[in-house]
């Protein structure tokens, strides 16, 4: 384990001062402590751990809890949680995840060097895990809440531009396999669940456009957007990285780390520069159902250049079965089970508001009207359970048949597209991004959501 401090770290453990090139403020311990307890020497371990203690700060608890993993032995683990414990006067003892919950729940500050210290150690698994870290980056998200999700960057590895094939020559689907469908202007495509759970992004030119659709297994949410924003195009990729148990994207060009929730940029240089990237409506079914909606839609082929078991609930099948999380977040809310599915919705008109509807509620009520901020919409749900979400204007609806016609409240009939509601007169209502997450995920992103249920 020696070798995990690297040529550039011991040479700051063995001078004691700080990697940064930055002396560290009077009042903090430098880096080159911390790194000392990476070290195979006992004796040094707990003269590390002793300074620490006598000039403790909450602060120094971020830099314990992402160094522990990479101790290289118990008795140094050991004292590292007994000085949690004697800090904070808490009694986790080896818990991480109630010593994170902890860190969360106050507000410790920051090491002035934190950044440094986590591009220093997450170099260690992939040297381009620096790049996130680096030069204390402009950051949006507390960065004690950003862990290492198992994985090098790209270690879960995208599909780029992936071959598709007829829905006839599918003949390893079946009917109730759950897919991600897709259609604009006329190209439709189907991904079903159990490939992206393996990928967790695919990059796809639809109906002339450069797209992204992005699969958070963790937290169950298929989101398309648009990767091109004011007429850059950012090219998108899995970091490895977690915050709140969502996936962290990251773009080749600048290596800032993006919010799969919110497309925007969180952490790094393209921070504060106003950019977002725009959602894409998606619907959540089966293939019965999308199929039978649309026969000449395309969809994935096995052949993905990848060898995986892409057999259906194959991909993370301990995780779905129990409520119980991977990764833990600051707060849990009971009024649902952590893994219950919700429709997602935000919508730009009205920023700062969020709403989860459950899609229990909803198979229930297969024509629901709501609104965020003035922007009154329908949800219209079929037999499958899949959502589709279209903006209202001063249209009630009474009810629909469950495949392609809807009535108001007039008696009118509409016709129910992927795109639009079209009225008799030809007038016509457009559909709203949404998007299926786990509440557990959709809450800890977004806390004051309003849950209808």
């Amino acid at each position: 384990m020696r070798a995990l401090c690297g040529i550039v770290l011991a040479a700051a453990c063995l001078a004691g001062s700080p990697v940064s090139g930055q002396p560290a403020r009077s009042a903090d311990v430098p880096l080159a402590v911390f790194y000392t307890l990476l070290e195979d020497n006992q004796a040094a371990a707990q003269d590390a751990l002793k300074r620490i203690g006598d000039t403790w700060r909450d602060s120094h608890a971020a830099l314990l809890l992402e160094v522990i993993g990479f101790l290289p032995s118990r008795r140094v683990q050991s004292g590292v949680f007994a000085l949690l414990e004697k800090a904070s006067a808490r009694p986790f003892n080896g818990d991480i995840n109630g010593w994170y919950e902890w860190l969360w729940s106050i507000e410790p500050g920051a090491h002035p060097d934190y950044a440094e210290f986590k591009a220093s150690l997450y170099e260690r698994i992939d040297p381009r895990f620096r790049e996130y870290f680096r030069d204390r980056p402009k950051t949006l998200i507390r960065l004690d809440e950003i862990r290492w999700g198992g994985v090098r960057r790209d270690g879960i590895p995208p599909l780029k531009k992936p071959k598709m094939i007829a829905a006839r020559e599918a003949a390893y689907l079946q009917d109730d396999n759950v897919v991600f469908g897709v259609a604009i202007d006329g190209d439709v495509r189907a991904y079903p669940k159990r490939i992206l759970a393996w990928h967790e992004m695919v990059k796809d030119r639809i109906a002339g456009r450069e797209l992204n659709g992005v699969y958070c297994t963790l937290c169950g949410s298929m989101i398309l957007y648009e990767a091109t924003v004011g007429g850059a195009h950012h090219e998108l990729g899995t970091s490895g990285f977690l915050y709140r148990s969502n996936k962290l994207m990251y773009d080749h060009a600048t290596q800032s780390l993006w919010s799969t929730l919110s497309g925007t940029p969180v952490v790094g240089p393209l921070v504060g520069r106003g950019i977002e990237l725009k959602p894409l409506h998606v619907v959540t079914t089966t293939w019965k159902e999308w199929k039978k909606r649309h026969p000449d839609t395309l969809v994935l082929s096995l052949d993905t250049g990848h060898q995986r078991d892409y057999g259906e609930g194959a991909a993370y099948r301990e995780y779905f079965a129990t409520d119980r999380l991977m990764f833990n977040v600051p707060k849990l809310d009971s009024r649902l089970p952590n893994k219950a599915e919700v429709l997602a919705l935000r919508v730009a008109e009205a920023r700062g508001e969020q709403l989860a509807i459950a899609a229990s509620f909803l198979t229930a009520h297969p024509v629901h009207h709501d609104r965020l901020g003035k922007v009154k919409f329908v949800v219209f749900t079929d037999g499958s359970g899949a959502n589709r979400v279209y903006e209202l204007g001063e249209v009630t609806f009474a009810d629909w048949n469950g495949a392609d016609t809807a009535r108001d409240r007039a008696g009118r009939s509409w016709k129910v597209g992927e795109a639009q509601l079209t009225g008799p007169g030809g007038e016509t209502l457009k559909r709203l991004p949404a998007h299926r997450a786990f509440w557990f995920g959709w809450y800890a992103a977004y806390p004051q959501t309003r849950l209808v249920k």
